[in-house]
C-alpha cells in the first residue's frame, strides 16, 4: 500500500472519530479527553498492525469491529449512555460521503485517477470537518435531548446508509454490477424520508399554529383583562373622591333646602347621580369572559361616536371554552367596529345591535352592524383584497365548525348580519 492511501485512510480515521465526539454531547473535562485520545490511539494503533498485514480490502471488511464498535463503547462510556453516541458514529460514517462524493468529483473533472482521488479526499478533509464542526455538530448535539423516538427518526437513515454501504459496497459487489434493487434502495430511502418530513413538518406547523393562537388569545384576554382592571380602578378611585366629597354636597344640598332652593337641590342630585353612573362598570351578563369583551367593546364603540346595544344572556359556565368565547366574541365585534369607523369617517351614522343566548345546551350569536354595501362573499363568506385583513372571519368559522356549528353571513339594506348557533 502506498504512502498517500494510508495517509487518506489516516485522515478519514480522524475525520470519522472527531466527528463522532463532536456529535456526542459530552461534557469534556481534561481526564475525558485524555480518556478519548488514548482510545482513539488504541485504534489506530491496531489499524495500523491490520494494514501491514493485511490488503486493504480485508482491513476495510473488518473495520465496524476494529474502530466503530470500539469507538461507540469508548463514548458510550464517556457519555454513559450507548443509544446516542452509537447514532453519532453512524452519523459520522455518513458524513465522510461528503469528503468521498467531493474528491470524486474532483477527479472527474481532471480526468485524474486514483491517486488524485486519495489527495483530493485529504484536500477537503479538514475544511468539511471545520465547517460540520462549527454549524451542524450543535444541531445534531440537541436532538440527544429530544425524546427516544425523535432521536430513533434521526439516526434511521445513517443506520440504513451504513448497512447498505456495507452490504452492497463493501461486503458484496451488487451496487458495482448494477444490481436494480441494490441501486435503486438509497432513492427509496430518500423518497420515504421525504414523505415523512412533509408529515411531520406539517405536524409541527398545525402544533405551532395552535399554540401561536392561544397565544394571540392570552394576549387579547390579558389586555381585555387590564381594560377592565382601569376601569375598575378609576371607578373606585371617582367613588372615592365622591366619598370623601359627600360631607360639601350634603353641606350645599342642606344650604339649598333652608333657603327654599328645592329646584336647584334636585338639580344638583341629578347632576351629582349622573356622574356616578356614568363611572360605573357595566355588567352585560353573567359569563365573565363575555362580559369581559363587552366592556373592552362598549368602551370603544361609545368612544368612536358609534351606538351599540347588548342584549346577552349567558351563564357562568358554558359548553363553549373561553378561549373559543373570546375569540368569536372579539373578532365579531372588531369586525363590526371596523365597518362602522368607515362610515363614521364618512359622516354616516354607526349602529351596531348584538344579540347573544344560551338555551338547551346551544349559544346563539347574532350580531348586526351598519356597513358599506359593496361586499363580496365566496361559498356565502365574506372576503377581502386587503391584506392582514379576513382573518377573523376565519377564526370565526373554524371554531364554530369546531363545536359543529351554524354559520351564516350577509348584507341587507346596509346592514351586515352574522348569526351564529353552536
Amino acid at each position: 500500500m502506498n504512502s498517500i492511501r494510508l495517509l487518506n485512510l489516516f485522515s478519514v480515521g480522524i475525520f470519522g472519530i472527531v466527528l463522532s465526539a463532536a456529535f456526542c454531547d459530552i461534557f469534556w473535562t481534561r481526564k475525558k479527553i485524555c480518556a478519548l485520545l488514548g482510545a482513539v490511539a488504541a485504534i489506530l494503533l491496531f489499524q495500523g498492525i491490520l494494514y501491514f498485514e493485511l490488503d486493504s480490502d480485508s482491513v476495510e471488511k473488518l473495520y465496524p469491529l476494529i474502530t466503530h464498535i470500539p469507538l461507540a463503547l469508548a463514548l458510550s462510556i464517556l457519555n454513559r449512555s450507548c443509544f446516542w453516541p452509537t447514532i453519532s458514529v453512524l452519523t459520522a460514517y455518513l458524513c465522510c460521503q461528503l469528503r468521498r462524493w467531493l474528491a470524486l468529483l474532483i477527479t472527474a473533472v481532471f480526468a485524474g485517477d486514483a491517486l488524485m482521488q486519495d489527495i483530493a479526499e485529504m484536500a477537503v478533509t479538514l475544511p468539511i470537518l471545520v465547517i460540520l464542526i462549527r454549524f451542524i455538530a450543535p444541531a445534531v448535539r440537541s436532538v440527544s435531548h429530544y425524546p427516544i423516538s425523535l432521536q430513533c427518526q434521526f439516526g434511521l437513515v445513517p443506520a440504513l446508509y451504513y448497512a447498505f454501504d456495507y452490504l452492497t459496497r463493501i461486503y458484496t459487489d451488487l451496487l458495482l454490477q448494477g444490481v436494480l434493487v441494490a441501486v435503486e434502495f438509497m432513492p427509496f430511502v430518500c423518497s420515504v424520508t421525504y414523505l415523512f418530513f412533509v408529515v411531520h413538518a406539517s405536524e409541527e406547523w398545525r402544533t405551532r399554529s395552535k399554540l401561536e393562537q392561544t397565544q394571540a388569545i392570552l394576549d387579547l384576554q390579558i389586555e381585555q383583562a387590564v381594560r377592565e382592571i382601569v376601569a375598575l380602578r378609576e371607578s373606585q378611585e371617582k367613588t372615592r373622591v365622591y366619598r370623601h366629597d359627600m360631607r360639601h354636597h350634603m353641606q350645599f344640598l342642606s344650604s339649598c333646602i333652608e333657603n327654599g332652593q328645592f329646584k336647584q337641590a334636585q338639580g344638583y342630585i341629578q347632576e351629582i347621580y349622573s356622574e356616578i353612573e356614568a363611572n360605573k362598570v357595566t355588567v352585560f351578563c353573567e359569563n365573565e369572559a363575555a362580559n369581559l369583551i363587552f366592556s373592552a367593546f362598549s368602551k370603544r364603540a361609545f368612544d368612536s361616536n358609534i351606538s351599540m346595544e347588548i342584549q346577552a344572556r349567558i351563564p357562568c359556565v358554558i359548553h363553549v371554552s373561553e378561549n373559543d368565547l373570546c375569540v368569536l366574541l372579539s373578532n365579531a365585534l372588531e369586525n363590526a367596529l371596523h365597518a362602522c369607523k368607515k362610515l363614521r369617517e364618512k359622516g354616516q351614522e354607526g349602529v351596531i345591535q348584538v344579540s347573544i343566548y344560551e338555551k338547551s345546551g346551544k349559544l346563539f350569536l347574532q350580531i348586526i352592524n351598519s356597513c358599506e354595501e359593496d361586499i363580496s362573499f365566496v361559498d356565502g363568506i365574506p372576503v377581502t383584497n386587503r391584506s392582514e385583513h379576513g382573518i377573523g372571519v376565519q377564526s370565526i368559522c373554524a371554531i364554530v365548525e369546531q363545536y359543529d356549528g351554524i354559520y351564516t353571513f350577509s348584507v341587507r339594506d346596509g346592514q351586515f348580519i352574522m348569526r351564529i348557533s353552536i
